[in-house]
């Protein structure tokens, strides 16, 4: 009779699985509440104590860490010296595992979580078990994702060979338990207290599980997937409620569309995003409001977009978004008679949800032979350390105005130049090699496009090095600026602006986006 192990943290599908292992002639082990679900099904259980002749003790933590286990796992059914040992000590082999592990990223996430909880929550039995088996997929079938428990039955109810099966579950089980080492050591690391004022660990251990092949990278000759660290989380949690799969490129859209209306959350605001930074922003009282308004700074642009909401899209926004064509709608939610217009566009991909970063989650750039990491930036759009360095401080008006500026160039690829005005950007200067190339081209935009830049404000993300740039910002009739200053010639841009007229403030930060 071929013996199974079951314990499991995660119960779904238990009971139909072990059913069904048992109907085909397998006798079940198990522990702890795993096997008090499976009796109260009334599925006969082998309890480990049983096996083991040692009582479960220490809370739990030692249970199946016994030769007679890892005995059972280990032996190599075509080795006659390792079946004559186990027939010698008593060892039953054990031919499937099916274990998932406590819950330790769960556990972490928790608000105020105590120390003493974590640490019970790393799993050791569990992974060593694990590991045992799929070293012996030869012999052993290892289950570590409910997944792939009907799988597992079609295997065994069929002639076909089921090595490969065992081969490619083992092989997960590997990846599996790197990935929960890896938020054990990513725990140990953040809350280590000889961290000594290090903003960052001095080890990265990342794992990524593949959540989807894509059809194509940046360009059709690029293979491509999107490997995320937590399914159900960030990207990967949003509902797509229509349209097709997404692409490499769209998913990249989408990063850039959330970052975008991120500093506006609490109004009504939309971005249109082309090659991952905005081509317009806006705000207003409605979603269609917001809509238009970053729709007139650059509306040529916004053809095969990716657009973003701050809040619920209504019938009117998606009327007025599916006359354009568009690659993908993202927004925390979407009326049914929105998602039913959107739908009409059979490419269109709507994503509903709030995919956020973790609070303690790092950026990472890859680059030759390693990874830069840098902490992510902070919220942006607050003036509370805001300091008018010229003669003129901006008016009510202007200084909104500046705010949404603000707000909007920290979205803008450097060298990034925002014209802005009453909630909308009007002309932006985004990736240009210097900043008075991008000042022109944000004027240039606005122009062709119709807009008056006669008392606009001008958003920049990092200082003006020249005079140059407010020279040219104030031909363009823009009356205030915001910038970081920080430049050796801020004295001389500070003069500029004076005999310009120009109120301008500085924010004492860079907003570089490379």
């Amino acid at each position: 009779m071929p013996r199974a192990l079951l314990s499991v943290s995660d119960k779904s599908g238990l009971i139909d699985f072990a059913t069904r292992l048992a109907a085909l002639g397998w006798e079940l082990v198990s522990t702890g509440g795993t096997a008090r679900a499976l009796r109260d099904a009334g599925l006969a259980t082998i309890e480990v104590s049983e096996v083991t002749g040692f009582p479960e003790m220490m809370d739990g933590r030692v249970k199946t860490l016994h030769p007679l286990v890892h005995g059972g796992l280990l032996a190599r059914r075509d080795d006659p010296e390792h079946m004559r040992a186990a027939a010698e000590h008593g060892i039953t082999p054990i031919d499937m595992v099916v274990v998932n592990l406590y819950p330790f990223r769960e556990t972490v996430a928790r608000p105020d979580v105590q120390r003493a909880d974590v640490i019970e929550q790393i799993d050791i039995g569990g992974p060593s078990m694990l590991r045992s088996a799929a070293k012996n997929f030869d012999a052993v079938t290892v289950v570590v994702d409910p997944a792939d428990y009907a799988g597992v039955i079609a295997a065994l109810e069929g002639d076909e060979d089921a090595a490969p099966l065992r081969r490619r579950l083992a092989a997960k089980v590997y990846a599996h338990t790197a990935a929960y080492d890896a938020a054990i050591a990513t725990w140990f690391e953040s809350t280590a207290p000889d961290r000594k004022g290090d903003a960052l660990p001095p080890r990265l251990t990342i794992a990524l599980e593949r959540a989807q092949t894509l059809r194509y990278g940046e360009n059709p000759d690029q293979p491509a997937a999107f490997y995320v660290e937590q399914p159900g989380r960030g990207l990967a949690g949003l509902t797509q409620r229509g349209g097709k799969e997404l692409s490499f490129n769209n998913l990249l859209d989408l990063e850039g569309a959330l970052l975008a209306v991120e500093p506006f959350a609490s109004q009504p605001a939309c971005a249109i995003i082309k090659h991952t930074t905005p081509c317009g922003l806006g705000v207003g009282a409605t979603p269609l409001e917001a809509y238009q308004k970053a729709l007139a700074c650059d509306p040529v642009s916004a053809f095969g977009s990716v657009i973003a909401f701050t809040t619920a899209v209504d019938e009117a926004a998606a009327e007025a978004v599916s006359s354009l064509f568009v690659e993908c709608v993202v927004a925390p939610e979407f009326s049914d008679e929105a998602v039913e217009i959107l739908g009409r566009k059979k490419n269109l991909r709507v994503l509903e949800g709030r995919a956020v970063w973790a609070d303690d989650a790092l950026d990472l750039k890859r680059v030759r032979g390693g990874v830069l990491a840098q902490r992510r930036p902070g919220p942006v759009g607050e003036d509370v350390s805001w300091q008018v360095v010229t003669t003129r401080s901006p008016s009510a008006q202007e200084h909104d105005d500046l705010l949404f500026a603000w707000r909007a160039v920290a979205s803008v690829k450097s060298n990034a130049i925002v014209l802005a005005r009453d909630g909308m950007t009007i002309g932006i200067g985004a990736g240009q090699m210097s900043r008075v190339d991008a000042s022109f081209l944000a004027t240039h935009k606005a122009k062709l496009q119709g807009h008056d830049t006669a008392g606009s404000v001008l958003g920049s993300d990092a200082f003006f090095p020249f005079r140059d740039g407010v020279d040219h910002a104030a031909e363009a009739g823009v009356t205030a600026i915001v910038q970081p200053g920080g430049s050796v010639r801020d004295a001389e841009v500070i003069a500029a602006a004076d005999e310009r007229g120009i109120a301008m403030v500085f924010t004492g930060r860079r907003l570089f986006r490379h």
